[in-house]
């Protein structure tokens, strides 16, 4: 099991802090600031292990760090701190994104994503509770991320604990029919402590979902399910952070974030082959000369 970077959590602790408690508008800096850092890492990470899935990786990236900067009550250096909320990374193709979102909250030394899907790496292609901390659940086998966050959020109701449960899914992924048993069970119990947010940036490996098996009216499909719904731009912070609020329903939330796969890099926004192709080294600097850290 890796370990916490006690400087990178007290970086983390004092931005993650400033942006609960500033101004709008700084909190948005910031959330763009780590934006930018994480999407860098991603390009580079995936360059580097010839594998990966950067499409998707890039257009969760919002989602993400909006998540664990400004919403998720948790403890880098207490990943199983049992007061913690539970979050889960359903598309777990996209364990890129999230190790680096964690490794810049400080759970572990940003150092280690140059291993990314090294042999022997703790960073393998699907997250690995066992091996990387703030991993809540292994998934990766699409349609099975969202049932264990639904069960979390019962266990919480059974104990009465405050924690909340945020799951992330990609659209492609509500192809899975164990996706809708658990939205259904989760309405049927209540669980207003689980958000659900689909990283809906309308592409799957080789098509467009809607090509592939049609998701819309999405919105309607999630009301019909007893969820509260509410829809937002995924790459707008501060659209982000209002709509990761608590449910106001009694019901369990579901935000509908409209993402473009690919976000940040003119070449591979919107583009089916960039699902997971692997930029070669002349695509990389083009990259990371777009992606200009944000001082």
């Amino acid at each position: 099991m890796l370990t916490a970077d006690p400087l990178r959590v007290t970086e983390y602790r004092e931005v993650s802090g400033r942006i609960r408690a500033g101004d709008p508008r700084d909190a948005v800096a910031e959330l763009e600031r780590v934006s930018v850092q994480v999407r860098r890492s991603i390009v580079q990470m995936i360059s580097r292990a010839g594998l990966g899935h950067v499409g998707g990786d890039l257009s969760v990236t919002d989602i993400l760090v909006a998540c664990f900067y400004g919403v998720l009550s948790v403890d880098p250096e207490r990943p199983r701190w049992e007061g913690r909320d539970r979050f889960v990374l359903s598309k777990g193709h996209c364990a890129a994104a999230l190790y680096s979102t964690l490794a810049h909250c400080g759970f572990f030394p940003t150092a280690e994503l140059e291993t990314f899907m090294a042999p022997l790496s703790a960073l393998n292609g699907h997250p690995n509770k066992i091996k990387v901390p703030g991993v809540e659940t292994n998934t990766g086998a699409l349609g099975h991320g969202f049932p264990v966050a639904t069960g979390c959020a019962l266990g919480a109701e059974l104990d009465g604990a405050p924690w909340r449960t945020v799951v992330v899914l990609g659209d492609g992924e509500l192809q899975e029919g164990s996706n809708w048993e658990a939205a259904m069970t989760a309405s049927h119990y209540g669980l207003s402590s689980l958000t659900a947010v689909i990283d809906r940036n309308r592409l799957q490996q080789g098509a467009r979902t809607e090509e592939t098996k049609t998701l819309e009216p999405l919105a309607d499909k999630w009301r019909s399910f007893g969820w509260e719904v509410r829809e937002v731009d995924g790459h707008d912070h501060l659209a982000l952070l209002a709509a990761l609020e608590r449910s106001t329903s009694g019901r369990p939330v579901v935000v509908i974030a409209n993402t473009v796969k690919g976000k940040g890099v003119s070449f591979m926004e919107d583009r089916v082959e960039w699902h997971h192709k692997v930029p070669s080294p002349e695509q990389v600097e083009a990259a990371l000369t777009e992606l200009e850290p944000v001082r």
